[in-house]
């Protein structure tokens, strides 16, 4: 076998710098879906890069990254914030969820064996467990993590990686909704969700899951 001409160090900067930028940006963009960050509340580069120890420029290559997504946006003075989102924009947000994530249960529900219902159960208790104890961003990040585990069975990344941006959109508004709606048990539709994928029923998954993706959301607008 040849030996690579290449100095060891050749491969490993780039691959560190891109390690570096991909930790920044995967953990901001957690927190951020899983309503940590307040709609509006500004971050600064530099404040990011001392959070991580890193120098600017990984920093800026994460936010700006979140920016393209739509998570984060960039002021004329070049403050940097989680969107404070319009009525006009919360109901063009619930409508794609409408839209998409109907369609992803339709189709994982081919593919919604018993380990997968078992699975989605246990998160639902879960969720139940994050509403017990008043925990916000419990309750998102386990709510999230139980259409995600669904979708996955949809075998459709791309409807899905449409969908995360909705998600990572809305994110801190659904914080804002969690403080509104005073929540003191699961979401009814969970329960329905898990009835239609046992019994096979498409028409009323898909109803149970635009129901529950949308319902909450336009309780915000006015």
């Amino acid at each position: 076998m040849t030996a690579d001409p290449r100095p060891p160090t050749a491969d490993r900067a780039p691959d560190t710098a891109a390690c570096v930028h991909d930790r920044i940006y995967r953990t901001l963009r957690a927190r951020i879906m899983h309503g940590e960050v307040a709609p509006g509340q500004a971050l600064t580069l530099r404040g990011v890069g001392k959070e991580f120890g890193v120098s600017m420029t990984p920093a800026r290559e994460a936010v700006q990254r979140l920016a393209a997504e739509g998570a984060l946006t960039f002021s004329l003075s070049g403050r940097v914030s989680t969107p404070a989102l319009s009525n006009d924009r919360i109901e063009e947000l619930a409508t794609l969820r409408a839209m998409l994530e109907p369609e992803l249960a339709s189709r994982a529900l081919p593919r919604a064996h018993f380990a997968l219902i078992e699975r989605l159960e246990a998160i639902n208790e879960g969720v139940s467990r994050m509403v017990a104890r008043q925990d916000a961003t419990g309750y998102i990040r386990m709510n999230l993590e139980f259409h995600r585990t669904l979708y996955l069975r949809a075998q459709s990344p791309a409807i899905l990686a449409l969908t995360e941006t909705v998600w990572l959109q809305l994110g801190p508004t659904m914080r804002a909704l969690y403080g509104r709606l005073q929540r003191t048990e699961p979401p009814r539709n969970h329960r329905l969700i898990l009835a239609a994928l046992k019994a096979g029923d498409d028409p009323g998954l898909r109803l149970a899951v635009r129901t529950d993706v949308t319902q909450g959301l336009r309780m915000l607008k006015g």
